[in-house]
């Protein structure tokens, strides 16, 4: 007997064609909410959290094609047949990786400040600061936010990542997220984005969005893109970095808008 797939903790809201939204590293379902509201006005939004973050499942690997298809069994699981995707960092990465494997399924694609290329290994810092937390001197979340200063100077980074703090059931405070596991599949999700074996390049509607202070998405990531998405353009927010849509909400809500009722030209 098949067993079943886990299926990620997700978040339903509005009514409409299908839109799916992937947060990045550390992050959870409600990191997009700022872009799930006003979406949901007019589309049925569904936000994950991906394997090992937020309230979903955790697992030992985080190989781009498993994260792909843990999507893929969330659509089959809730009925989906065609959606679109919206992805930020790792989560771009994640939704470039699902339309690779389904491009049927998928009628667009909304990247936010990613490429499908190799990164260097650049939150080792990030994720050594949260490791060297010591959860029982943690009686508020400040005490955590002072321990995890000395490796992550910035107040904006720090409160995002501190968010991943809970109070569990003892009433004590623990990471939602899995430390262990991020860690031990970091250099999975620095990896690029592959085609899979039997299947070809996405041909349809992309977006690439990136912040105009962010290094994420280069020029020499060109070629790379247009190998796996040929029908691609990119947009860039000035004055947002990584975080732009949090940076910058009214924009990248417009350019999002924009492109999801546009003809692709």
């Amino acid at each position: 007997m098949t067993k079943k797939p886990e299926i990620l903790n997700y978040k339903q809201v509005g009514t409409g064609k299908h839109i799916v939204l992937i947060h990045g590293l550390f992050g959870s379902l409600e990191n997009l909410n700022m872009v799930a509201k006003p979406l949901a006005q007019n589309y049925c939004v569904t936000s994950v959290d991906v394997r090992n973050h937020g309230d979903s499942f955790h697992a030992s690997t985080m190989e781009y094609s498993e994260l792909a298809q843990d999507i893929i069994n969330l659509l089959d699981h809730l009925n989906i047949d065609t959606c679109l995707l919206l992805g930020h960092s790792m989560g771009g990465k994640i939704a470039v990786q699902v339309a690779l494997a389904q491009p049927e399924r998928i009628t667009k694609l909304l990247v936010a400040d990613i490429a499908p290329v190799s990164y260097p290994p650049h939150h080792l810092k990030i994720i050594a600061g949260l490791q060297a937390i010591d959860l029982s001197q943690v009686m508020k979340r400040k005490d955590a936010d002072t321990q995890l200063a000395p490796f992550v100077d910035n107040i904006g980074v720090r409160q995002f990542l501190l968010r991943n703090l809970a109070l569990n059931s003892q009433g004590k405070f623990a990471f939602k997220c899995s430390l262990e596991n991020i860690s031990l599949c970091y250099p999975q999700i620095m990896k690029a984005n592959q085609i899979p074996d039997n299947s070809k390049a996405y041909a349809g509607p992309t977006l690439f969005i990136k912040g105009g202070n962010s290094d994420y998405i280069q020029t020499e990531h060109r070629t790379a893109i247009a190998a796996l998405l040929p029908n691609s353009k990119a947009k860039i927010i000035q004055g947002a970095g990584h975080w732009l849509h949090a940076e910058k909400t009214i924009a990248f809500n417009k350019i999002v808008a924009d492109f999801i009722k546009a003809e692709f030209p």
